[in-house]
């Protein structure tokens, strides 16, 4: 059995992922598995021996809706944002924000996978809805490498999961050389998942409890404050086109 968190995992909080993952198999009996840092996310998601994964939604709806089950959407208590979903934000270098978001379309937008609901399909949304489009793209494999290739000149826009672009403004430097300049449309937010074969609503209960006892340490580090079950219909959106 594994358990792979890789969407929001870092160093910084790694043993508040631990604590979150001890919390879960210990009121399901699971022994002392540790959480996989090695499987590479993608393949994580369909292993059959998976217990408690992380989700993007576009991977979910492309690729992943008939071959894993639903867990529930984490809350990460984003500002103006329904519990359960969640949003990007639009980035700029700082001497660029006073142009704004439609100006800096007409640049190099950065974005880390096609398949990234948060890096490419809800901005691509964004901007159709403005009736603009994206004048050159970038892949960079990576919210961080994104983040990189704007701040570096390389690119000069791109958005970033507002959960990752918090974290990024307290552990990483570089996010003070860039301003929010627009957010994007929401979308059901990261989603915990299981195989399958297994018993979901009582993962889903014992992930419910191990959110609402974790250490005050632990939960302020995540900003992880409970779990939402959305309607199916929830993900019947539109597919982004490729890049």
């Amino acid at each position: 059995m594994i358990a792979r968190l890789p969407m929001y995992d870092r160093p910084e909080n790694a043993a508040a992922h631990d604590a979150l993952w001890s919390g879960v198999r210990d009121i399901l009996g699971y022994g002392d598995p540790q959480i996989d840092r090695e499987t590479a996310y993608d393949e994580g998601w369909g292993c059959e021996d998976l217990q408690l994964g992380q989700l993007c939604n576009l991977h979910y709806r492309t690729n992943f809706r008939n071959r894993v089950t639903r867990i529930g959407c984490a809350d990460y208590s984003l500002q103006d944002t329904p519990a359960g979903y969640y949003h990007s934000v639009f980035v700029v270098r700082a001497e660029d924000a006073s142009r704004g978001l439609a100006p800096a379309t007409l640049g190099r937008f950065a974005y880390n996978d096609a398949l990234s609901q948060s890096g490419w399909g809800a901005p691509l949304a964004r901007v159709n809805d403005m009736g603009l489009t994206f004048h050159t793209t970038v892949r960079t494999g990576a919210h961080y490498d994104s983040m990189l290739a704007v701040a570096d000149g390389r690119a000069d826009l791109t958005a970033i999961d507002a959960v990752t672009w918090r974290m990024f403004e307290a552990w990483e430097p570089r996010a003070t050389e860039l301003r929010v300049v627009g957010r994007t449309g929401l979308s059901p937010g990261m989603t915990f998942i299981t195989a399958p074969q297994n018993d979901a609503a009582a993962i889903r209960a014992a992930l419910q409890s191990a959110i609402s006892t974790l250490a005050p340490e632990h939960a302020d580090t995540l900003g992880l404050r409970g779990l939402v079950v959305l309607p199916d219909a929830a993900y019947d959106m539109a597919l982004a086109a490729a890049p």
